[in-house]
């Protein structure tokens, strides 16, 4: 119990669990299956003089005639001078002006409630720095007073959602791929590995190939109308009529959405180094543009993800067994008989086989090599948020959360003593 004697996780109070990544912010109750909310990690900014912003009351720091836009069904709308901003930046809290409008719009829209009745549990990146830590710490507790907090490794949470404390957790997410052990519920951060083999990498892949295959890659919200009668390399579409200044980075933004749909639905990844012959045996897929244009697309589906997997570039294999070897010799063998893979590009048909393949190549060879890798598309891709409504709903964690009395009496340094 906490020192207030409140059960924070238990069924008198929700804590909340949130999980913030540079795609989305998954946030939702503890003991929950899946996050009540995925909330795109970006904020639309539109200037207009002297208007107010509909989303949230505005700050000192940003201009009243700034209105924000949070979440798709806002920031799917066509606006003029709408830019498209972030507050992630490798895999940390960067911008917390804007995050604090999410967390704002969370409150009032996603929880419905106020944030005083709610403990709070925050996933974070292995390699977050102190500065950042203590800032949240201060935020949480300063503006949304909370009654209690804690955050955690998310390496650590994905692996308790897989039923491991001790693995070798490889995330591969939309900015970076990373192979984090955790040693007894703890990351060996002097052996934490990272490349800049995301998602968001892949899709600058798909977009060179299909721009150099001449496919017309406008996005759904430029589409009025196709023909019912399409031809597949003549397709007619009514262009939709657009406000005027639209901005690069929202365009930007809407592309990205249809490239991640083409990837997801058609890229694969080949079990072995990618051989065109091998390729070339597995059948095509189909693939509509919202444009009307459509294509089967074969052997070229295997080679973009094959970048993934890249040696040179430090590809997911590599990645995974450059980690290992980075861990003290005793702790090696069972790192690598618990591989947890986890992150929404993991969901690549074909990803957890090809990993296993190249770090079956890599590994010693009386290694008995085990791949967790959890079927359903929700667990793979909330796998962290997952383990974070595991955490805090457990009765032995109760003890573990930073009460607001504690924090009253030790500030944001307290985050260090019991957040490990």
């Amino acid at each position: 119990m906490s020192s207030g004697g409140m059960l924070y996780g238990g069924d008198e109070i929700g804590a909340l669990v949130f999980d913030p990544g540079h795609h989305s912010l998954r946030v939702g109750y503890a003991q929950e299956d899946t996050p009540k909310a995925e909330i795109p990690a970006v904020v639309g900014e539109e200037t207009i003089s002297g208007a107010l912003d509909l989303e949230t009351k505005p700050t000192n720091n940003i201009s009243s005639n700034t209105k924000h836009y949070i979440d798709t069904t806002f920031l799917n709308v066509p606006r003029s001078n709408m830019e498209i901003q972030t507050y992630m930046k490798d895999g940390m809290i960067d911008n917390w002006d804007l995050f604090e409008k999410v967390l704002n719009y969370t409150y009032a829209r996603v929880v419905s409630s106020k944030s005083e009745y709610h403990p709070v549990l925050f996933s974070e990146a292995s390699w977050n720095v102190r500065t950042n830590r203590e800032r949240l710490t201060e935020l949480m507790f300063e503006k949304y007073n909370v009654p209690a907090f804690f955050v955690v490794k998310n390496a650590v949470l994905a692996a308790f959602a897989n039923g491991r404390a001790t693995a070798l957790v490889v995330d591969s997410g939309a900015t970076h791929t990373s192979a984090v052990p955790v040693h007894e519920g703890y990351v060996l951060t002097q052996a934490v590995v990272k490349s800049p083999l995301g998602g968001d990498y892949l899709s600058l892949q798909c977009r060179q190939y299909l721009e150099s295959q001449g496919i017309d890659l406008t996005p759904v919200y430029a589409v009025a109308s196709k023909d019912v009668i399409r031809e597949r390399d003549n397709p007619r579409f009514q262009p939709r009529i657009l406000p005027d200044k639209l901005t690069n980075s929202w365009q930007q933004y809407m592309l990205k959405g249809l490239l991640q749909d083409f990837q997801m639905s058609t890229v694969q990844v080949l079990e072995t180094p990618y051989d065109e012959r091998t390729a070339s045996q597995i059948p095509s897929v189909h693939y509509e543009f919202p444009t009307g244009y459509h294509q089967e697309f074969g052997c070229e589906r295997f080679k973009l993800a094959e970048s993934l997997f890249d040696h040179t570039m430090l590809g997911a294999g590599q990645l995974a067994s450059t980690s290992v070897g980075m861990c003290d010799a005793d702790v090696r063998l069972s790192l690598y008989g618990s591989v947890v893979v986890t992150g929404g590009n993991t969901l690549l048909q074909g990803f957890p086989e090809r990993l296993n393949r190249d770090l079956s190549h890599r590994a010693p060879s009386n290694t008995r090599l085990k791949m967790i890798s959890a079927n359903g598309s929700v667990e793979r891709r909330f796998g962290a948020w997952i383990g974070g409504s595991i955490l805090a709903s457990i009765g032995t964690f109760q003890q573990m959360w930073i009460s607001a009395q504690e924090y009253e009496e030790g500030g944001k340094s307290q985050v260090e003593r019991k957040c490990p």
